[in-house]
């Protein structure tokens, strides 16, 4: 007898459900926060019958969505990029209405301003988060002083952050406003290690006086307002 082909592993149905990420989910898992018809499961391999078994995330039953949401918001200074927050601080899920169950798709610190996706597809998650697919992310970054072009010849070759060398990186540089004494650079990267672009400038002695996330992809904020969203169009989720 053939194994139905509905059936799936349980960490790629919650994420195609909007609950986060597939490996965060693995998490969840491995937690004992998901139950697959009222028992608690803790191991990855299992799969289940989309037709005949029920799922829960922290006792909640996890419905099938078959409406995909792609939203990209221009996320303001003072928002953490989660769905709820344990010190009760504002989070980006305040800034948007939707009726599904979406999430934020890798993060933004409070203090970092941009470009972030919030969605309920799975697979989608996955191909901006995994390292394998190499995502460009672009930062516009504000530091106090000046920058050489040796410095930056290190920030494009990869500096040491926790005992971790960055990869290669595209840096350029903005704008110089000496009476200020601040320049303006732009940073491209396709890693997430937190606050990555912040340890790579203290690793060559800059202070971060802004940072702001232009552009995931070819997915730009453009005249998009901080604080406001708006749905991917097709081309741009083709393009991911």
């Amino acid at each position: 007898m053939n194994e139905k082909i509905n059936k799936i592993r349980v960490q790629k149905y919650l994420a195609d459900n909007g609950i986060a990420s597939r490996r965060k989910c693995e998490e969840y898992i491995l937690e004992g926060r998901v139950k697959v018809n009222g028992k608690v499961i803790t191991q990855l391999g299992m799969k289940i019958d989309l037709d005949v078994d029920k799922v829960e995330f922290d006792n909640k039953l996890v419905k099938e969505q078959n409406h995909k949401e792609y939203i990209l918001l221009n996320k303001p200074i003072g928002y953490v990029t989660t769905v709820k927050d344990q010190f009760g601080r504002p989070t980006v899920m305040e800034l948007i209405k939707s009726k599904y169950r979406v999430v934020p798709v890798g993060r933004l610190d409070m203090y970092t301003s941009g470009a972030l996706i919030l969605t309920n597809d799975g697979d989608f998650i996955n191909k901006i988060t995994h390292p394998k697919h190499e995502i460009e992310k672009t930062y516009n970054v504000t530091i106090r002083g000046e920058i050489n072009n040796s410095e930056i010849d290190m920030l494009k070759n990869g500096v040491d952050i926790d005992g971790y060398i960055t990869k290669p990186a595209k840096v350029r540089i903005l704008k110089v406003e000496s009476e200020k004494n601040i320049t303006r650079i732009e940073i491209k990267i396709h890693e997430g290690k937190n606050r990555q672009v912040r340890k790579m400038l203290k690793s060559i002695g800059k202070n971060v006086i802004a940072l702001h996330r232009a552009a995931i992809g070819t997915i730009k904020v453009n005249d998009l307002k901080i604080g406001q969203y708006r749905n991917l169009t097709e081309k741009e989720i083709k393009n991911i």
